[in-house]
């Protein structure tokens, strides 16, 4: 069974870094890192600002989903980090990372869990297209 080394939602600009580092383990002979960032457009619309928002539980939840994650016989660490608040086009939104003995299952567990992220924690996402349309992106229609 693995550990869940880092896990938060957090207001100020994410270290791929940190992430990377709280995984790190000697017997990890592979890790998987997804990097989530703010893009220029949506469904060919042009995004000119983006905002997340967090329940108070995110962390809690995010929490389980590692734990779950973490579970699985083949993974040694996982870490997951979402930024809130207003975001720049090329901003982290995402960092979460696996490691595991073996590439394969750790790309499998890092895919895993970032899917699990996105589906289940409470982050919104409120984005204003530059027609001024605004659409808000919530659990489980990421």
């Amino acid at each position: 069974m693995g550990e869940v080394r880092l896990v938060g939602v957090r207001d100020r600009v994410l270290s791929i870094d940190e992430v990377f580092a709280a995984v790190g383990d000697p017997a990890a002979g592979g890790v998987a890192l997804f990097v989530g960032t703010v893009r220029v457009e949506d469904s060919g619309r042009l995004v000119s600002s983006l905002e997340y928002e967090a329940h108070p539980d995110a962390v809690e939840v995010m929490t389980a989903i590692a734990t779950e994650i973490a579970e699985r016989p083949e993974v040694i660490a996982v870490a997951a980090v979402h930024r809130v608040g207003l975001l720049a086009i090329g901003d982290l939104a995402v960092v979460v990372a696996a490691a595991c003995a073996h590439r394969h299952d750790a790309m499998r567990a890092g895919g895993d869990l970032i899917d699990a992220v996105k589906e289940r924690a409470p982050i919104w996402k409120r984005q204003v297209f530059d027609d001024g349309d605004v659409e808000w992106v919530g659990i489980g229609s990421r």
